[in-house]
This record gives structure tokens, C-alpha cells and sequence, in this order.
């Protein structure tokens, strides 16, 4: 039996659309915007494209949105310049510096510099803290977008075995302590596998939940998997002129009872999640 495809293009849009209405209610009763900035650096087609999506998804839900674009020259100084005048600027309310940047800039250094209280993607180590501590300001927002693909598909994750391909500060690690916390959404047992696991097969084979983030295009295949699995693919790899996951699709359809595609799943997920997060750093200032 095919698995079931996971459509991540209409929960994300549901989603949006939840945050569209407490964006309008916001603006009625304290009249604050919800307003994102995004930082880009230089001239990768790629992030242009991410930037262009973010963009249009605020403006969609009624947030406002500021693209500020910036030469691959550009300096650490001068960067740092920048979030340090919107971390003082109260109309601001979520920063995002769009990886990556180029190779004079140090990424940590800036994302570090990002105000707490703005650090919309959540990157930032006292919020990360936070949400290891399972108090969080702000979530990650493609782990988080993940976890709510799973909440809102009915897909119980308490008392299952996830395995995490991947080990990443952005997906991996946080994705393993997502499903760690107690509640809804976690309480499983989590297996982290990166590129030094031994017997990879002998692992993924024994999940409920398999979450590929590895960055490697179509390295998890039938073999991987046992029957009934769920698989949520977060990879995006360019492979000539197609876009492919960490899992090959067409092998894993025919072992796992659900599963997402590239693109449409979780991909437009993490863009509403971010929105999320600007639209909980607004209602902070309030």
C-alpha cells in the first residue's frame, strides 16, 4: 500500500492563516504590527529565493516585512552595525540574518548578537537554552515545523522511537530534544544517527518515526525502513535540475504508511513557524 503524502503546503497555509487572525487582533487592541527584518548578504540565488518566500508570507498574514540587501563585501563590522540598530529599534520585532553568509563574516558572531527577545529563528544560546529547559521563548523553526506536521496528521509520537538522521545546531539537535520534551508532540524515545554511525540501516530500521536531515540526496532507501514507518524529509538537494530529499521517495512510498515530499512538506512549514515566532516577539512588547 502507498503511504500516505503529507501535504505540508496546506498545513502550513491553515497556519498562516491562525496567524493572520491574532496578527489583526494584535494590531486592533495594542496597534503593534508584528514586523520581521531580514538581513541578505551577498547575491546566493538560493537564499534570494528563501527571502522572496519569507517575505511574501508575512505580507500575506499581515505582518510587515523589511528585506535590507547587502553586498557580498559587506564586513562583520558593518553587519553587526545593522543588527545592532534594529536590536534598538522597538518597531522591529524578529531579526533574521539569512544563511549563509559570506566567508569574511563570522556566522555565530552575528547570530549571537542578535537581541534574545528577537532571535525569531531561535539560534541565539540563551533561547536555546530555554528550550532545551522545556520554558521556550521561541521555537526552531523547521524542528517545531515538523513536530506540528505530526501533531496536526493525528501521528501520536509518545512512547515511539524517532530516529534523527543528522546532528546539525539548526534541525538535528534540537529536532532530538523536541520529541524528548514532555507533552504533546514528544515525549519519545529518541536515537540521533549522523555521518559516523555504524550499521545505519540496523538503526533507521527500527523507528516509528524517521526524520531525515542529513543533507545528503536520496541516501535513505527502502533498506532503511520498516514497514509502517512515518518519514519526515527535511533535506533539499539539488540534484541537476530536480529538487530531491534525504529519501528516495518512490522507494520509501512503498514501505512507509506516511511521508513527506520535496517540495510541499516541510519546507513551507518552517516559513510559518518563523511567522509564529514574530508574531510571540510583538506580543512580548506589549
Amino acid at each position: 500500500m502507498a503511504a500516505r503524502v503529507i501535504d505540508g503546503k496546506a498545513h502550513a497555509l491553515a497556519i498562516r492563516q491562525e496567524y493572520a487572525v491574532a496578527a489583526a487582533e494584535l494590531v486592533r487592541a495594542h496597534g503593534v504590527t508584528p514586523h520581521l527584518v531580514v538581513a541578505l548578504v551577498g547575491d546566493d540565488p538560493a537564499s534570494a529565493v528563501y527571502v522572496k518566500n519569507k517575505q511574501i508570507a508575512c505580507e500575506k498574514a499581515g505582518f510587515r516585512s523589511t528585506v535590507t540587501t547587502l553586498p557580498a563585501s559587506t564586513s562583520q563590522a558593518e553587519l553587526l552595525d545593522r543588527v545592532a540598530a534594529w536590536n534598538a529599534d522597538a518597531s522591529v520585532h524578529g531579526i533574521l540574518v539569512q544563511l549563509p553568509v559570506p566567508k569574511q563574516i563570522e556566522p555565530q558572531a552575528v547570530l549571537d548578537a542578535i537581541s534574545p527577545l528577537k532571535d525569531v529563528d531561535c539560534f541565539h544560546p540563551e533561547n536555546v537554552g530555554l528550550m532545551v529547559q522545556g520554558r521556550p521563548r521561541f521555537m526552531p523553526c523547521t524542528p517545531y515545523g515538523v513536530q506540528q506536521l505530526l501533531i496536526r496528521e493525528g501521528i501520536e509520537t509518545a512512547g515511539k522511537h524517532v530516529v534523527v538522521l543528522g546532528r546539525s545546531e539548526i534541525v538535528g539537535k534540537p529536532q532530538a530534544l523536541l520529541f524528548m520534551q514532555k507533552g504533546l508532540g514528544g515525549d519519545a524515545t529518541v536515537t540521533v544517527c549522523h555521518s559516523r554511525t555504524r550499521n545505519l540501516a540496523a538503526i533507521t530500521q527500527t523507528a516509528d518515526i524517521l526524520v531525515a536531515a542529513i543533507g545528503q540526496p536520496e541516501l535513505v532507501r527502502r533498506e532503511h525502513l520498516s514497514p509502517g514507518v512515518v518519514v519526515i524529509d527535511v533535506g533539499t538537494n539539488r540534484v541537476g535540475d530536480k529538487l530531491v530529499g534525504d529519501v528516495h521517495f518512490a522507494e520509501a512510498s512503498e514501505v512507509a504508511s506516511a511521508i513527506t515530499p520535496v517540495p510541499g512538506g516541510v519546507g513551507p512549514m518552517t516559513i510559518a513557524m518563523l511567522l509564529g515566532n514574530t508574531l510571540r516577539a510583538a506580543k512580548l512588547t506589549v
